[in-house]
């Protein structure tokens, strides 16, 4: 028996990378998937891949820096699903590498608005709709390097620590009334992005792999158990929790 046999998943950012490693996950387990992406072209092919692994599947267009999208997104979900039960708030915009006295002050909102305002944006109608039902699981995706000061990633992780914080206060908030909201702290990943750099420098996959103590860069799906895993039933008293899924990247 699939332990998530006909519960309803909504995953942001499911277009490529570990969001779309979730959703492979959750369907594995019998989820029905709602992929919520940008880019369409990607979303729709990652709804096709999950509808052929015989559960239902449907792509929905979201920018989740935007309150309308965010919350069409979520009706959108509950008409086409009946429902809500798991939310994985995994979708980010970049900015790269940039030291932050050389960040546009309109390039830093832009990201603020995907990867920390997108956050609460999504939690506030997700919460939502799983009060209405009697409860859910939101896991919101974070970083390894929010314990650390990389150069270059003021935006990224500014934002990161505030949807820590985010997690844990909404966690405080809504357990009493059956909604557990924890956090997934991953590490290097293959994926598209990085992907992307190592094909121009391949040096930086030496340099990532050699900071994490198993020695290698993980593939999104070795992150994604840790997300399915907060939504199953064996993760039922953990809440507010950050589970870092890193290779032990924090501890060198």
């Amino acid at each position: 028996m699939r332990q998530l046999e006909g519960k309803v998943c909504l995953i942001t950012g499911a277009g490529g990378g570990l969001g779309r490693a979730c959703a492979r996950l959750f369907a594995r387990e019998g989820a029905n998937v709602v992929i919520a992406d940008i880019d369409v072209a990607s979303g729709e092919d990652a709804a096709a891949e999950i509808a052929a692994m015989g559960v239902e599947a449907a792509f929905v267009r979201a920018d989740v820096g935007k309150a309308a999208d965010a919350r069409a997104m979520v009706e959108f979900a509950r008409d086409r699903f009946g429902g809500l039960d798991f939310a994985v708030n995994n979708a980010m915009r970049s900015l790269g590498v940039t030291p932050l006295a050389e960040i546009d002050p309109e390039d830093w909102g832009a990201v603020m608005a995907v990867n920390m305002t997108g956050v609460f944006l999504c939690m506030k109608y997700e919460i939502a709709a799983m009060l209405e039902q009697g409860g859910g699981a939101i896991v919101n995706i974070g970083s390894g390097n929010h314990y650390s000061a990389e150069p270059g990633l003021s935006w990224y992780l500014a934002a990161k620590q505030a949807v820590y914080s985010m997690t844990k206060v909404a966690a405080v908030e809504y357990a009493t009334q059956g909604i557990r909201v924890n956090a997934v702290a991953p590490g290097p990943m293959w994926t598209p992005a990085l992907r992307s750099v190592a094909a121009q420098d391949a040096s930086h996959v030496a340099r990532r792999s050699a900071r994490v103590p198993l020695g290698r860069i993980a593939e999104p799906e070795e992150v994604a158990e840790a997300v399915l895993w907060l939504c199953t039933p064996a993760a039922s008293f953990v809440v507010g929790h950050t589970l870092a899924a890193d290779g032990g990247y924090v501890l060198k």
